[in-house]
């Protein structure tokens, strides 16, 4: 297995795995928006990035992360804001070593913290994600505008 940045060409095996994230998640997120968010994980000046996990020429997990600003630090901090791995290859490593590779990049980036959010019924995740990370206790409140 190996963690490559995504490339143009990776567009389909990405999809594949976008369109399973939404559906674990019960979303639906418009074509358009799909699209736009391809092109800024393309683009060199975008604080976005995405890379898939490779086996056997199959992309088997994704993930997604954004750099941003804090008014805690002079340097960014890095959201790790999607992570899906294909159901058949759940719990071999697949995701730890997504986020593992995120933390590599924010570490390279010079971010000083990685931090995320998942649905509190996503049991089995939160099993390895209190493996590998703290969790504050903070809530989520938010808006849609």
């Amino acid at each position: 297995m190996e963690i490559l940045a995504v490339a143009a060409d990776d567009h389909d095996a990405w999809l594949h795995l976008w369109q399973g994230y939404q559906r674990f998640y019960a979303t639906e997120i418009p074509e358009a928006t799909t699209a736009l968010t391809w092109q800024r994980f393309l683009a060199a000046d975008e604080p976005m990035h995405a890379a898939l996990a490779w086996q056997d020429g199959r992309a088997i997990g994704m993930v997604h992360w954004i750099f941003h600003r804090s008014c805690w630090t002079e340097g960014n901090y890095c959201y790790l804001q999607d992570l899906f791995v294909d159901e058949q290859v759940r719990g071999s490593g697949i995701g730890r070593a997504l986020i593992e590779h995120v933390y590599a990049q924010a570490r390279q980036a010079g971010a000083s913290r990685v931090h995320w959010l998942t649905h509190e019924s996503n049991t089995t995740a939160m099993q390895l994600y209190d493996r590998i990370a703290e969790r504050p206790g903070f809530v989520q409140y938010r808006k849609k505008l």
